[in-house]
């Protein structure tokens, strides 16, 4: 399979290094020193690109693979607030795209695993629920998309709570996610039920980036030669 590589840092670079081990072909690597090189020419030679950029350049980049009939892979975070935008052209454009906050198969299976631990403990208003999250200071949206796909599960089940916000607070109806940037922390999600008596925690810690790095490629494989709008809980059969 031929791939781009939108966006060529240290993600960037860990896609390609597992894709080339899978035996694929990087057929273009676009980050801000070659953006000019993101055309209709070079792109139309990757059977699906692979976008990782920043909430700065996502939605633009997404786009642009959808206007050039390009199967596009998303993992960037903080532009959501566009994410129709982006659904609707997809669909008009009879395009292919796989958006998700995070590639890892770890963490795919912690979402389901926290979406069962907020369904038991919604039953139990006595546990107070509270977040942290502990990335690497490059990180450029705070609270990363996985603890924002985290709050909103627990949101769905928790009714007391009822928005997550990003700092400490008092207001039991506010679901308190805490942003910490540590180097070279690679990512860390804890979700916490605490009471009087005991405390649950469950918790979700990469290690390096090749989890999400291999998440991607899966991921782009799955997207080659399909139609529509995809997640990772479609990759997974989750």
């Amino acid at each position: 399979m031929n791939i781009a590589l939108i966006g060529y840092g240290k993600m960037g670079k860990a896609i390609e290094t597992i894709a080339l081990e899978k035996g694929h072909t990087i057929v273009l690597k676009i980050d801000i020193n070659n953006a000019t090189d993101f055309n209709k020419e070079n792109i139309s030679k990757a059977d699906v690109a692979i976008e990782f950029t920043g909430p700065h350049s996502a939605y633009e980049n997404v786009m642009k693979c959808l206007e050039l009939s390009i199967p596009v892979v998303c993992g960037s975070t903080g532009w959501l607030d566009k994410w129709e935008n982006a659904k609707n052209y997809c669909e008009q454009q009879k395009g292919s795209l796989l958006y998700a906050s995070n590639y890892s198969i770890g963490v795919n299976l912690f979402f389901e695993i926290n979406k069962y631990v907020a369904q038991l403990m919604s039953s139990h208003p006595d546990y107070n629920v509270v977040m942290e999250e502990i990335h690497h200071t490059q990180k450029k949206d705070a609270p990363s998309g996985t603890a924002i796909t985290l709050a909103e599960q627990v949101l769905s089940f928790i009714k007391q709570k009822k928005q997550w916000v990003n700092e400490p607070t008092q207001n039991v109806a506010d679901l308190e996610i805490v942003s910490k940037r540590i180097d070279p922390a690679p990512g860390t999600h804890t979700i916490k039920y605490t009471s009087t008596v005991d405390d649950i925690e469950i918790i979700h810690t990469a290690h390096n980036r090749v989890g999400f790095a291999g998440g991607a490629v899966l991921a782009a494989e799955f997207l080659h030669n399909k139609k529509g709008i995809y997640n990772m809980k479609d990759v997974l059969g989750l």
